[in-house]
């Protein structure tokens, strides 16, 4: 693996599981020395995190792990319903019969992964990324496929920082289930609204259980102590 990628790699899985919070200055001496690459290779890096969205130049402080407020949460996920409920119609219209039935069966038995155990937890999320990479499959269109791609960083991001409980897991498992049902049905419009479904609930979920700054509460706040 090339020294950039290696770099790549570390830096996101840091920036996705809160290892490098939002705010965290990555200075170019001190992260070339720490992740053993030279600079080089780490502003390539670098330059790929800003590209991503997270990783931004501040003022005084130079480049910086990215904010995520309420606002961005749903901005989020307004592009994601776009992509989404379109990838789920295309899914249904070319996708593997086969590959979503088999799908099926896995998550007509998720409820029995979703203990409170971390193994099971892990299985159930494995499961969904590979439903993730079947909808890939299935568009068959590159250029929409990228951009869920690059979305999704972002998503992983928010749902490491969010409570994930049983429940809500549990549920998730059931419209993704709708999904894939639907799919197998060659229903485009059942997906679709299927996908919109499940998206209206983690929306709802991670703005009830996360613990991003709101601008508008934020204002209100400095207003007060004004």
């Amino acid at each position: 693996m090339k020294a950039s990628d290696r770099a790549y790699d570390t830096l996101l899985n840091e920036i996705i599981d809160w290892e490098l919070p939002p705010g965290s200055v990555l200075a170019e001496v001190e992260q070339s020395v720490r992740l053993g690459v030279s600079r080089t290779p780490l502003r390539e890096a670098l330059a790929r995190l800003t590209a991503d969205g997270l990783v931004a130049q501040q003022a005084g402080r130079g480049l910086v792990v990215t904010d995520i407020s309420i606002d961005n949460i749903r901005e989020l996920f307004e592009v994601r319903r776009a992509l989404e409920e379109q990838a789920a119609r295309l899914a249904a219209e070319r996708g593997s019969t086969e590959v979503f039935a088999a799908l099926e069966r896995e998550f007509l038995s998720a409820s029995d992964l979703l203990s409170d155990t971390d193994p099971g937890r892990h299985a159930y999320y494995d499961l969904v990324r590979r439903f993730d990479e079947a909808l890939d499959d299935a568009v068959a269109n590159p250029y929409l496929v990228t951009a869920m791609r690059g979305l999704r960083t972002h998503l992983v991001r928010i749902r490491r920082h969010a409570k994930d409980d049983s429940a809500r897991l549990r549920s998730a498992a059931s419209e993704h289930l709708m999904i894939v049902q639907a799919i197998v049905a060659r229903d485009p419009e059942l997906a679709a609204h299927a996908t919109h479904v499940h998206l209206y609930r983690a929306l709802e979920n991670a703005l009830a259980t996360s613990h991003f700054h709101n601008p508008e509460t934020d204002a209100g706040r400095a207003q007060l102590s004004a």
